[in-house]
């Protein structure tokens, strides 16, 4: 079983180069299944509409995770409760809209539970990630609820990142993290089995500041006069991380990042 996972998607040139290439990029790496963080697809970079949200369905992504920008678009609020395949993070502040978790069919037969979870600190208010995440394990068990389990954090800071994928460590396929937009150089298997990588990076422009227009972000360092920040245009480049599964036991036996043109430039 081969997934794929992409980060965050940022803005118009994000979501023009998933449109043209995943598709082909599904094909020529042989993935199963597909999983995208979208939170930033919308053409201000923040949240993501509808028709994107029907958009990426139709070329490739089977299950679109979110963050802290999951409701800056106000039509999400009722669109998530019809869109099973959107999620919000599991650890909102209750009642929220939509689902943090849900179990999928991929279309090679197997079920595909997909978590979306939030971190604490330097983040938008929610419950405690570890004391949710932790009673989230006792009720749903790798391989007898489901075939695989995909865990993303969506979080700031890389210790809470690494701290929940010792958490999840043999009770996940992989545990990624998002939000932070550059990819990290530390794919690898955990010491019980589970896939992981501290940051996906950003399908985005990369020569930006995270996806968002340098100009503009310089000015605002620089208490200069700026315009409300908008996403970089250039070329994106697609970034994630490739993992193949042992159907038996759902564990990782193999992991590599992937990143796709743009200026980050490697071909998979």
């Amino acid at each position: 079983m081969r997934i794929l996972f992409l980060g965050d998607i940022v803005g118009p040139s994000g979501c023009d180069t998933i449109k043209k290439n995943l598709l082909k990029q599904r094909a020529e790496n042989k993935v199963d299944f597909v999983i995208a963080n979208g939170e930033n697809a919308a053409n201000s970079g923040l949240g993501i509409t509808e028709k994107i949200t029907n958009e990426f369905f139709a070329c490739g992504i089977d299950v679109i995770t979110t963050g802290n920008h999951v409701w800056d678009q106000k039509e999400t609020a009722s669109h998530i409760d019809r869109e099973e395949r959107l999620l919000r993070p599991y650890n909102l502040v209750s009642p929220s809209p939509g689902k943090g978790f849900n179990i999928y069919k991929s279309k090679n037969g197997f079920k595909v539970g997909v978590l979306n979870l939030m971190g604490n600190v330097f983040m938008k208010k929610c419950e405690n990630v570890f004391v949710i995440a932790n009673n989230f394990l006792k009720q749903n068990i790798l391989k007898k609820d489901f075939d695989f389990l995909v865990v993303d954090f969506h979080a700031e800071i890389t210790s809470e990142k690494m701290a929940i994928a010792h958490l999840f460590d043999g009770k996940a396929s992989l545990i990624v993290g998002t939000h932070t937009h550059i990819p990290t150089n530390d794919a690898r298997i955990l010491s019980n089995g589970s896939g992981y990588q501290t940051d996906a990076g950003m399908c985005g422009d990369y020569n930006s500041v995270i996806g968002m227009n340098k100009d503009n972000s310089l000015n605002k360092f620089l208490k200069k006069s700026s315009s409300r920040h908008y996403p970089s245009n250039g070329e994106a480049s697609l970034s994630g991380v490739i993992v193949d599964c042992n159907q038996d036991t759902g564990l990782a036996i193999n992991i590599k990042p992937f990143i796709y043109g743009g200026q980050l430039k490697k071909k998979n």
